[in-house]
């Protein structure tokens, strides 16, 4: 079984397509942790503020198998099927990190982590002991070492209820 990481994003009604992705990655790979969940601007375009969290699991799927999995859940949740890349989201679901595995085709570990304060401080919450497979880091240390002022991010006390 191999450790998954999901990252969820959201930026059109965002609470009620954040619960409804963290339902259906619930009924498609069963139990979840779930990371806090954080509010931050857009990244790449001008757009409304997201939220965004991380949730893991543990599947026997491969990678590309996870993928094709969240584009699906993507569509159903009204996600366009040829959506452009910085846009306005009913609901992004990107795999981070499977198990410790590097396929630069697929993006994993996904670049944003490294990049996105909104990708890497619910990683670090979540998994805060992790290496990632390339940096050689823990994510607690990454969070720490992140420059802080490069990008706003708010944390959303109460919004999961799944």
């Amino acid at each position: 079984m191999a450790q998954v990481f999901v990252g969820i994003g959201s930026s059109i009604n965002r609470t009620k397509n954040i619960q409804l992705g963290i339902i259906a990655l619930q009924t498609t790979f069963g139990e979840l942790a779930i990371s806090p969940v954080y509010e931050s601007e857009a990244v790449g375009f001008s757009g409304g503020n997201f939220y965004n969290l991380v949730v893991s699991f543990e599947s026997q799927l491969t990678a590309k198998q996870i993928i094709n999995t969240l584009k699906k859940i993507e569509l159903q949740q009204g996600r366009p099927e040829k959506a452009i890349k910085f846009a306005p989201r009913t609901l992004d679901l990107d795999l981070l990190l499977h198990d410790q595995l590097i396929d630069n085709s697929l993006d994993i570990p996904r670049a944003e982590i490294l990049r996105n304060a909104f990708v890497l401080q619910p990683l670090a919450d979540i998994a805060p002991q992790l290496e990632h497979p390339t940096a050689q880091k823990t994510y607690r240390q990454l969070w720490h070492d992140f420059p802080k002022d490069q990008q706003k991010l708010w944390s959303i006390e109460t919004l999961i209820n799944c």
